[in-house]
């Protein structure tokens, strides 16, 4: 971080992970910790994130299944030093690029993985007020086409490995322009704040090689009941276990 940058340690999965980040910027909520559940790895496979920043998906994962060799793409060198610190906090063996994704090392492009996770900036550049910090402004409107980022994605998995992406709803058109036919067996599962109201979230999955046909899955709700009664936290039972006991994301085949 540049002199003077804040930091803060906040815990995840009930207490199980902590993480640094920084104090004013991108700062993980809810959403790593959906796509991390989201992801079917197994003890023993690979995983590669791009754009971990500081580590809240590649970390959660770690915590829920053991014995993974983990790798994270981060352009921000000062988020990628935090995860590589995050890392070390947690005694959690990860290995951390400072890289483009569109420009990666060629250490890195020689390796294949069983998996990769992305939680991609939310917004256009241009369909939104800019934010004035640029760290945040990179998370969430970066200048990376999400074209690159499912083309990077497809090119550093194994034949019929996985790629997880959680996404805005209303930018799956532009997964789906920049999915082409070397992905396969897609799942799109939207998830909505509330039952009854229009998906914010999906989670996409699909396999490099799959051919089994696309799937549209029902709505996943995050909260109990159709709006919000009181002032407290009030998770279904099945998300309250996911962020705070780190549960796996049943999503259906």
């Amino acid at each position: 971080m540049s002199a003077g940058s804040k930091t803060t340690f906040d815990a995840f999965l009930g207490g199980r992970l902590t993480l640094q980040q920084p104090a004013k910027g991108y700062r993980a909520g809810v959403d790593p910790v959906l796509l991390a559940a989201a992801v079917r790895a197994k003890a023993g496979q690979s995983v590669l994130e791009l754009g971990c920043g500081t580590g809240a998906a590649l970390f959660c994962l770690a915590t829920r299944v053991l014995g993974l060799a983990l790798h994270g793409v981060e352009v921000q060198k000062n988020y990628a030093n935090i995860c590589r610190a995050n890392a070390t906090a947690n005694n959690i063996d990860a290995t951390i690029w400072t890289a483009d994704l569109r420009d990666l090392p060629s250490a890195l492009r020689g390796l294949s993985f069983d998996h990769v996770m992305v939680n991609p900036p939310y917004f256009e550049r241009a369909s939104r007020n800019p934010s004035q910090l640029p760290d945040r402004e990179i998370a969430f409107a970066g200048d990376t086409a999400t074209i690159d980022w499912i083309n990077t994605a497809t090119r550093r998995l194994k034949p019929k490995g996985t790629l997880t992406i959680i996404q805005k709803a209303d930018r799956l058109p532009d997964l789906f322009s920049a999915i082409s036919d070397r992905l396969g067996a897609i799942h799109v599962h939207p998830i909505t704040g509330r039952t009854g109201r229009a998906a914010d979230r999906i989670i996409l999955r699909a396999k490099k090689g799959g051919r089994a046909p696309f799937k549209l899955h029902a709505p996943v709700s995050l909260h109990a009941g159709p709006s919000h009664v009181a002032d407290r936290e009030n998770y279904r039972p099945e998300i309250a276990a996911i962020l705070r006991e780190g549960h796996d994301f049943y999503l259906a085949d």
